[in-house]
């Protein structure tokens, strides 16, 4: 499946359906009157968030979603019926957008179930029956039906993880995530093999939480290089972040620093979260120089550095604790799965 966090589309609701004109006409009755009924409702527009979606693609292919309007009344003082409601399934997650300038929310859909109405049909017109008086015995006013209302929108997906993997291109995110997950990550020996954010579950210990594997950020991410504004995005609702460091990298004391700077530049609180500094690739140095490069960056700033190797996954035990201690009580995939444990939620 492609992954698309981005997407614009148009929607708009019903129009109410018009009220009639009618008179009753029936043998032997020799005084009739207006009989025409009211027009039904427009169908709303609704967005539900919905679990097994982690994507915006079939939005790719239809972004124009109009509901239907409501039928016109008719005589007999029938009532036209009112439109079906247009429910668009979209992953949790999901952010909608103004088109004017793309940062004014609408709607911020974050739970499993979650629905809200977006846009409300057009009312009925009024038949003439409705206008009958004692003064007014045959009107023959009526409405035409309010017009449904209608917008462009961008929806923006920011994955919904308990913790992130964030470092520089090739500092062995996917090898990691394939290390403490069931995700088959793309792993190659070049920066920038991933180029989509990757989900997947950990279980570890009896907890169970999901993480996010964020394509590699450089310097100038927050301002959109290598579209890492919008890949800084999707960490914005994890509770810690893991920031994996290569240790055979030319200067990883720069690494961690580029890192920490476009975190604190992007903003909404990337650079509090409680960050796990992981120096990664340990199988390929000895232990005293990654004992030398630790002390290096918890000179430089850095808390406590664990040194790890996710191709062997020496270390990582203690990586997943201390996201385990940083955790509440239940992690998104636990409080969404419930008391369900066969049919429960997965994000993947």
């Amino acid at each position: 499946m492609h992954f698309l966090d981005q997407a614009k589309i148009y929607v708009r609701s019903g129009a109410g359906g018009p009220g009639a004109v009618s008179f009753r006409r029936e043998k032997y009755i020799e005084y009739g009157g207006p009989d025409g009924g009211n027009g039904g409702k427009g169908g709303d527009i609704i967005f539900e968030a919905v679990a097994g979606l982690n994507t915006l693609i079939d939005f790719r292919y239809t972004q124009h979603f109009k509901a239907p309007r409501g039928t016109p009344g008719a005589g007999r003082d029938r009532y036209g019926a009112g439109g079906e409601d247009l429910v668009i399934k979209v992953p949790v997650g999901t952010q909608i957008l103004a088109d004017d300038d793309e940062r004014t929310l609408l709607a911020d859909l974050t739970q499993v179930g979650q629905r809200i109405t977006f846009l409300k049909g057009g009312m009925g017109g009024r038949g003439n029956a409705s206008y009958k008086t004692s003064t007014n015995r045959a009107p023959r006013q009526h409405q035409p039906g309010e017009d449904g209302e209608e917008m462009w929108v961008w929806l923006r997906l920011k994955l919904l993880a308990d913790a992130g993997l964030v470092g520089l291109p090739n500092a062995g995110k996917s090898t990691f995530i394939n290390q403490v997950t069931n995700t088959k990550a793309k792993v190659g020996a070049y920066a920038f093999t991933t180029t989509r954010p990757q989900l997947g579950v950990v279980s570890h210990k009896g907890r169970e939480f999901v993480l996010a594997d964020i394509p590699g950020l450089i310097a100038g991410a927050a301002e959109g290089a290598g579209i890492g504004d919008r890949f800084l995005g999707h960490i914005e609702r994890c509770r810690i972040l893991i920031h994996l460091i290569d240790a055979t990298g030319d200067d990883p004391v720069e690494a961690w620093h580029t890192v920490c700077d476009e975190l604190a530049a992007y903003g909404a609180g990337l650079d509090e979260k409680p960050q796990i500094v992981a120096l990664n690739k340990g199988d390929l140095l000895d232990e005293e120089l990654m004992a030398d490069i630790a002390q290096q960056l918890e000179a430089a700033g850095a808390k406590e550095v664990i040194p790890i190797s996710g191709a062997t996954g020496e270390g990582v035990d203690r990586v997943l604790d201390r996201v385990i201690a940083e955790l509440p009580e239940k992690s998104s995939v636990e409080t969404s799965r419930g008391d369900d444990e066969e049919g429960g939620w997965s994000p993947i």
